[in-house]
């Protein structure tokens, strides 16, 4: 039977990633700007890419015995992101600074999974948080150069 730590750890990234899907189709939905078509587009890029990845975390925690929250309630109680209804007002740039800012948090949080699972000799887990962040990286990376700012600058 896995660590419990470890799968409350899991959970809370599921109730995190889902929280965070619903967030990127509000900006998807919302975006205005000169640059609507472009963000658009990645906006929906990045709510598949975090759906796959809820489903892979749901999934190993399932199998190491664990039960994934399933509900948007769930997913609004138990997540490190807030859920900000007025965040669909946001300007196009706001928007952008607003996802930076969910993907650092989250890059913190895989940054304790990565230790735990490791600590706890959980390695498919461990692997599994490891190409998470690898892809949460890239995307900071990428959506950091968008509007001018190195990859590991702060959001204010």
């Amino acid at each position: 039977m896995a660590d419990t730590e470890v799968k409350d750890f899991l959970n809370k990234l599921v109730a995190t990633q889902g929280l965070f899907y619903i967030r990127l189709h509000q900006f998807h939905w919302y975006i205005k700007g000169p640059h609507f078509f472009t963000l658009h587009e990645k906006f929906e890029e990045l709510y598949d890419e975090v759906t796959e990845n809820l489903d892979e975390v749901a999934e190993r925690l399932i199998a190491i015995g664990g039960e994934p929250y399933s509900t948007l309630g769930e997913f609004k109680e138990h997540s490190i992101l807030e859920e900000r209804v007025e965040d669909k007002n946001l300007s196009e740039d706001d928007m952008v600074k607003a996802v930076i800012k969910d993907y650092q948090t989250m890059r913190a949080s895989l940054e304790e999974g990565i230790e735990l699972t490791d600590e706890k000799g959980d390695f498919v887990s461990n692997d599994m948080l490891i190409d998470i962040k690898e892809d949460v990286d890239k995307t900071l990376w990428m959506l950091q150069a968008f509007i001018g700012n190195n990859p590991l600058d702060d959001i204010k």
